[in-house]
């Protein structure tokens, strides 16, 4: 998969990619999308897992990540891609970009891009979005890009230590 918007490539990950990740992660900042400080001890074989759901192409079946690169430089800036909520037996969407690479639209590129690829690419009708209420910045992308608030809950996601405040979005074809 490679798609361009004006300033960006996104593209299907590949081998590297992990290790820009991981560098990524070190602030901590990527805690929310699963990427730690010690992501590096790990991130082999997550990239390796990656590559095969991608070449599945299934969005039902767990997560499909994509890389986000400025089309400028060729520098890797973040992931946007599908997962898939087995509570909830729904596709949703997740994102995140670097912490210098925040708050200059970017990922509200990517993400516009993203959700149009997807609709256009797989047969499903709805995409959802779960974010930490206190993930300011994140759900005013999704909600920029269209997705509608749902509901706001108490929520223990797959990565998650224990029951947060979450909202939860959703966003029709």
């Amino acid at each position: 998969m490679k798609l361009e918007t004006d300033r960006l490539i996104l593209r299907s990950i590949q081998r590297g990619d992990e290790k820009i990740f991981a560098k990524m992660a070190i602030d901590g900042s990527l805690q929310q999308v699963g990427f730690d400080e010690n992501s590096h001890e790990w991130i082999n074989d997550w990239i390796l897992e990656a590559e095969e759901l991608t070449r599945n192409d299934n969005p039902r079946i767990n997560y499909i990540p994509c890389t986000i690169e400025l089309k400028s430089t060729g520098e890797v800036i973040g992931s946007v891609g599908s997962t898939y909520y087995e509570d909830f037996d729904k596709v949703g969407i997740c994102y995140f970009a670097g912490s210098e690479f925040r708050e200059k639209g970017y990922v509200t590129e990517a993400v516009q891009a993203f959700i149009t690829f997807f609709f256009e690419h797989y047969n499903e009708s709805e995409l959802m979005l779960t974010i930490l209420d206190d993930n300011i910045p994140s759900w005013k992308i999704a909600e920029k890009v269209g997705f509608t608030l749902v509901e706001k809950k108490m929520y223990q996601d797959i990565d998650d230590e224990k029951e947060e405040l979450y909202r939860f979005y959703a966003l029709n074809r």
